[in-house]
């Protein structure tokens, strides 16, 4: 059976507003993070991805309550990230209604996490966040720290370790419109056994096509295209179907 590819907004969240930017700065205020959530699910979004992108920068756990009012409303899966340190940040958000935690700089500094929350809450719930550059350097905390990390390198160990899915960010092409990383999103699709999220550069929605076809992508994650009204993930789906991808 052929597996439906998905299309899944993002909402960047700071301050508990939903926020967007260029390469992960200018950030521009969009809206309430509950009400996007549910006007895309009205749209046909597969899942949402929620990052409360200044959490692990600033030191101070991901907003529990707006996580919490954003899942209330939510029949998709959610996937909540930013900020997630600890085992006890794992289980706090997935009571607080996350179906999945999305985790970046503590996957990278505590390897150990991956498998804890693997083992207690199942690889399906485990996604780790890898952000890099087209060089496949990874960078931690919000993209401002390098690694020394080879991308296609530690999406194959995160995925031994017991992640379920990866979540690729090209920092170079994140709110350019300019369309994604399709080469190194295929080398990271191509190297590991577990559904990769494709994420930054989508613009309209054949950048998605060519993600989910060239890039190997098994999702495609956008936000400036559907925030600021150039297209609503319906449509973006009629195209997928256009192209012959498998559309849910």
């Amino acid at each position: 059976m052929t597996l439906s590819k998905r299309v899944i907004p993002c909402l960047d969240v700071k301050a508990g507003r939903v926020v967007k930017g260029v390469k992960f700065q200018n950030l521009k205020d969009v809206g309430d993070p509950a009400e996007l959530a549910a006007r895309y699910e009205r749209e046909g979004a597969d899942e949402i991805v929620f990052l409360d992108i200044s959490a692990t920068l600033e030191e101070r756990r991901t907003m529990e309550e707006v996580a919490r009012r954003t899942a209330e409303h939510l029949f998709i899966p959610l996937t909540i990230g930013g900020g997630i340190r600890s085992y006890d940040d794992v289980k706090r958000l997935l009571r607080a209604g996350a179906d999945k935690i999305s985790l970046n700089t503590a996957a990278v500094e505590r390897p150990e996490l991956i498998t804890d929350a693997s083992r207690d809450f199942g690889a399906q719930c485990v996604v780790v966040a890898i952000d890099a550059k087209h060089d496949r350097q990874v960078y931690v905390r919000a993209g401002t720290q390098a690694t020394g990390l080879d991308a296609v390198e530690w999406a194959k160990r995160v995925v031994a370790l017991g992640a379920g899915e990866i979540l690729l960010t090209s920092i170079d092409r994140d709110g350019t419109t300019s369309g994604f990383d399709c080469e190194l999103t295929a080398a990271v699709s191509d190297a590991v056994t577990v559904p990769v999220i494709a994420s930054g550069g989508c613009g309209h929605a054949q950048h998605i096509v060519e993600v989910l076809t060239k890039g190997r992508a098994d999702a495609a994650l956008a936000a400036s295209i559907f925030h600021f009204g150039q297209t609503t993930v319906h449509a973006v789906k009629a195209e997928m179907r256009n192209a012959g991808l498998p559309v849910r």
